[in-house]
C-alpha cells in the first residue's frame, strides 16, 4: 500500500518505520528535514511538502504534537488536503481536541475526502513492535480501508464509534486516567516517606498485588526513584491533554473536579521550570513539595 506519514518525532518515526518493515511504500514529510533521513536510508521516500506525500498515497496518517500542528500540516499551505485524492483516507493518530477532530472530518468530507481518528495508547517502543492500542472512530468502511495500516501498528483496535471526534475524546479520558494514576502514586509515596517507608517499598507492595499493571509499574518505580527524565510521555504533552480533556467537558456540561486538581498541579510544576524533558511522572515533584520533601533533581 502506499502510505504517507506525516511527523516524525520519537512514535511518527517507529511508526513509520514498522509500516516499512512491513513492506508498504512510504512517503514521508517532517517539519524538521533532517529527522526524515533515518527513514529515507531503510526506504521511505521523503517528499518536500505533506501535499505532495498525499497525491502519492491511498492513505495519509498524521503523528503531530497539538491541534495546531494538525491544522497546519493538513489545511495549510501544502496541506495533506491539498494532495490528497477524492476517496483517500487521512487517519488522525495525534492526540488532539474534540473540535480539532471534529473540523478535520468536516473539512475533509466538504472536499471529497474521507478522515477517521485513531489515537493510540503505547510508548515508541511498543510503536516499533507494532504492540500499540489504537482507539478507532469513523464510518466503518473507511475503517476498513485502513485496516493493512492498523493490523500493523497495533496489537489491538478497539472501535468506538462513527464519528472520528469520538475516539479522540477517548483517548483524552485514558491520559486523564493516567494523569490521577501518577497524582495517586506520588501522594501514595510521600505519605510512606514520611512514615519512615521506603516508597520503592510500598510501590513494590501494592503493584505486585492489587495494582498489578504496567502503569502503575512502570510510573510507579519511576515515582518512587525520582527518576523524572527522560521522557517518555512529555510532562508539557500531558498538560496539553489535560487542557483538552476541559475544554471537551466544558463543553458537555460536566464538572471533572480531578482534571481542575490536575490542572493546578500542572501549573505548580512548570513554575519550578520543570517542562520540556521531563516526563509525566514528575507531576509528582508537586506532592514531595506538599510533603516538605526534596527531590534529587533527576
Amino acid at each position: 500500500m502506499q502510505i504517507g506519514f506525516i511527523g516524525l518525532g520519537a512514535m511518527g518515526s517507529a511508526m513509520a518505520g514498522r509500516l516499512l518493515a512491513a513492506g508498504h511504500e512510504v512517503h514521508v514529510w517532517n517539519r524538521t528535514p533532517q529527522r526524515s533521513e533515518a527513514l529515507r536510508a531503510r526506504g521511505a521516500t521523503v517528499e518536500a511538502t505533506p501535499a505532495q506525500a498525499a497525491s502519492r498515497s491511498q492513505v495519509v496518517v498524521t503523528m503531530v504534537a497539538d491541534d495546531a500542528a494538525l491544522a497546519s500540516v493538513t489545511f495549510g499551505d501544502h496541506g495533506i488536503a491539498a494532495g490528497l485524492a477524492n476517496g483517500a483516507v487521512h487517519v488522525g493518530m495525534s492526540t488532539v481536541g474534540v473540535d480539532a477532530a471534529r473540523d478535520a472530518a468536516a473539512r475533509h468530507q466538504a472536499a471529497g475526502q474521507r478522515y477517521v481518528s485513531v489515537p493510540v495508547f503505547g510508548r515508541p517502543e511498543a510503536a516499533a513492535q507494532g504492540k500499540l492500542f489504537l482507539m478507532a472512530a469513523g464510518a466503518q468502511a473507511d475503517l476498513e480501508a485502513v485496516s493493512p495500516v492498523l493490523d500493523q501498528l497495533g496489537q489491538a483496535t478497539r472501535t468506538i464509534g462513527p464519528e472520528p471526534w469520538q475516539a479522540n475524546l477517548v483517548k483524552l479520558l485514558g491520559n486523564f486516567m493516567l494523569m490521577s494514576m501518577v497524582e495517586t502514586l506520588a501522594e501514595t509515596g510521600v505519605v510512606a516517606e514520611r512514615a519512615g517507608i521506603a516508597p520503592a517499598t510500598v510501590v513494590e507492595a501494592l503493584t505486585g498485588t492489587i495494582f498489578n499493571a504496567p502503569p502503575y509499574q512502570n510510573y510507579g518505580a519511576s515515582i518512587a526513584a525520582q527518576r523524572f527524565r527522560p521522557a517518555g510521555f512529555g510532562l508539557p504533552l500531558a498538560q496539553k491533554d489535560n487542557r483538552l480533556l476541559l475544554a471537551a467537558t466544558d463543553a458537555l456540561g460536566i464538572p471533572v473536579p480531578l482534571a481542575s486538581l490536575l490542572h493546578d498541579r500542572f501549573l505548580a510544576v512548570r513554575a519550578r521550570g520543570i517542562g520540556e524533558g521531563y516526563d509525566l511522572s514528575a507531576l509528582a515533584i508537586g506532592a514531595l513539595a506538599d510533603a516538605g520533601l526534596r527531590w534529587n533533581g533527576q
